[in-house]
């Protein structure tokens, strides 16, 4: 390789990894700025100054705020793929320490990422394409739980649906409450779960609905 090709291999070299660093920070601030001010309360020009990056970089890497809360949700995917992967990750329902693995991993993900999961339901209210972008997302992670169901059928156990609605009920309740306490004010008088109170509550109740078995 000569010295004129090493240094333009360098150069672009350079280039992506800076090209990376924006599009991270772009993200990063964003999340900070829907925290604050919400989805719909949040301008690019505000993203951009929260992350100390140019006003027109953003457009070097998103179209649209649009384009940026998806791209934040492909993380969420990413995220998520990856703690299945995990050595403490079980799959057979029929086991309750399987339903509450499950229930505790996106009770603490949902914990760290709130404001971006406030944001995708903002986006969603106000915009059709990007409702349909969240319900197919909703769709493939609820896919990925049916060998887990099927456990439960195999063990003789009686589901309260068919697998589909029955997985749509669990995720429902558990995004619902951890909407509640996690996002939403607590309502006057009532007392907010600890994390361990509302995890236990949440596996027990999935636990039973799904098997009819206490735990």
């Amino acid at each position: 390789m000569t010295l004129l090709a090493s240094r333009v291999k360098e150069v672009a070299v350079n280039r992506k990894e800076k090209a990376a660093e924006t599009e991270a920070a772009l993200k990063a601030a964003a999340g900070r700025v829907f925290a604050r001010k919400g989805y719909l309360n949040t301008k690019i020009t505000d993203i951009t100054a929260e992350a100390g990056r140019a006003a027109g970089s953003f457009y070097n890497h998103f179209a649209s705020k649009e384009e940026l809360l998806e791209a934040l949700l492909a993380d969420i995917a990413t995220s998520g793929d990856e703690s299945a992967l995990t050595e403490g990750h079980l799959s057979d329902f029929s086991d309750p320490a399987a339903v509450r693995w499950h229930v505790a991993q996106y009770w603490e993900f949902y914990k760290e990422h709130a404001s971006t999961m406030q944001a995708l339901g903002q986006a969603a209210m106000v915009n059709d394409a990007f409702a349909r972008t969240l319900a197919g997302f909703g769709a493939t992670q609820a896919a990925d739980l049916n060998g887990h169901l099927a456990h439960v059928t195999a063990a003789g156990l009686r589901l309260p649906a068919r697998m589909d609605l029955s997985i749509m009920m669990m995720f429902r309740l558990v995004d619902g409450f951890a909407q509640m306490w996690l996002l939403d004010p607590a309502p006057t008088g009532w007392t907010p779960p600890t994390d361990e109170e509302a995890i236990d509550a949440l596996t027990r109740f999935v636990y039973r609905g799904f098997t009819g078995r206490d735990y």
